[in-house]
C-alpha cells in the first residue's frame, strides 16, 4: 500500500533548484509533496508526483539521478497530538522513522498527510493499517 518517491541528488549552487523545477515544470509534472534537505555540496530533494513513472523518465532524461523509493503516506487530522498518536504507535512496534515530511490538503478537509520512510515500508503499512490509521496508495 505504499506510495512511490523520487529522490534526486541536487548540487548545491545557486540556481540549481530552479533548474530543477524548471524542468518539471515544463513537462507538466504536478508536485504534490515535496522535501528538501542540504548539506555544503549538495542536496536531497525528495517528492511525491502526480506520475512517479513520467516523471523520473523526464528528471533523468534531463541528466539527473532520479531513484524511486516505496513510502508510507498515512492520513491524520489537523490538530494537535495526530503525529504523536502515529509516532507512538510505530514505537511501540519498534519500528523507526528515517525521515518524515508533511502536506496539508488533497482528499480530506482538515487534515494532513505524513510521508514516512522506515526501514521496512509493509511492516509499517500493516501496523499503521492495524491502528485504524488510514494510508494512501500510488
Amino acid at each position: 500500500m505504499s506510495i512511490s518517491q523520487i529522490s534526486v541528488f541536487l548540487e548545491n549552487k545557486s540556481g540549481s533548484l530552479s533548474e530543477f523545477s524548471g524542468v518539471l515544470s515544463d513537462n507538466n509534472i504536478n508536485i504534490q509533496a515535496m522535501s528538501v534537505a542540504e548539506t555544503s555540496e549538495f542536496g536531497i530533494v525528495r517528492l511525491i508526483t502526480d506520475d512517479t513513472y513520467d516523471a523520473a523518465t523526464v528528471l533523468k532524461d534531463a541528466g539527473y539521478i532520479a531513484r524511486i523509493t516505496p513510502v508510507t503516506c498515512a492520513t491524520i487530522e489537523d490538530r494537535p497530538g495526530s503525529l504523536h498518536e502515529i509516532i507512538s504507535v510505530l514505537n511501540k512496534s519498534g519500528i523507526d522513522v528515517d525521515y518524515m515530511y508533511a502536506f496539508l490538503g488533497g482528499r480530506k478537509e482538515n487534515h494532513a498527510h505524513i510521508i514516512l520512510k522506515t526501514e521496512d515500508d509493509k511492516k509499517t503499512d500493516a501496523v499503521l493499517k492495524s491502528a485504524g490509521i488510514e494510508l494512501l496508495e500510488d
